[in-house]
């Protein structure tokens, strides 16, 4: 039986919502895995952080801007023991000046990805996937690569239906 690992990223605390900034005690991306759990079975892994951003928004993105520029590859708490026994690994991230988090990128490359399928999701408040899934293309080579799902992050509460869309044309249902 194919197994499922949903690995994401995901920041809480002061956040942009379509124009304005609202705290928040569960980040977009988190929601939206939460509706993936109730579709589908997978196992689940946070991508936290050992520094991790401020709770301020704007000086959340200027950090994430810094490590961006630098190619830095924070470093993370902790990472799954293996993902041999996974074939498909969903990776939901927000979307950062059109790229994923820099903490995604330690995570692939952290591990081999060859042969296994990717799923990237990513939410974000109008940028779209910007170029994450060719990014994900460089940092996990080898990988078998799906179309990704961009979710506005303010609406991510109510993304079941297009989650449970992409999980069936990705034949996850």
């Amino acid at each position: 039986m194919s197994r499922t690992l949903i690995a994401f990223f995901s920041r809480a605390d002061e956040n942009y919502f379509g124009g304005a900034m609202r705290y928040v005690k569960v980040g977009n991306t988190e929601i939206v895995v939460g509706l993936m759990k109730e579709l589908i079975p997978a196992d689940t892994f946070k991508i936290e952080m050992k520094n991790p951003y401020s709770p301020v928004y704007m000086t959340c993105i200027d950090q994430a801007k810094k490590d961006l520029r630098s190619g830095a590859r924070p470093e993370l708490v902790s990472f799954p023991e293996s993902i041999d026994e996974y074939d498909t690994i969903v990776l939901a991230y927000p979307n950062y000046w059109s790229k994923m988090p820099m903490a995604v990128v330690t995570f692939l490359e952290h591990f081999d990805f060859t042969g296994k399928t990717i799923l990237p999701l990513c939410t974000n408040e109008g940028s779209g996937m910007g170029s994450s899934e060719r990014d994900i293309k460089k940092y996990a080579p080898g990988a078998v690569l799906k179309k990704g799902l961009s979710i506005t992050g303010s609406q991510a509460a109510n993304s079941k239906a297009a989650v449970q869309r992409w999980f069936a044309a990705n034949g996850l249902m």
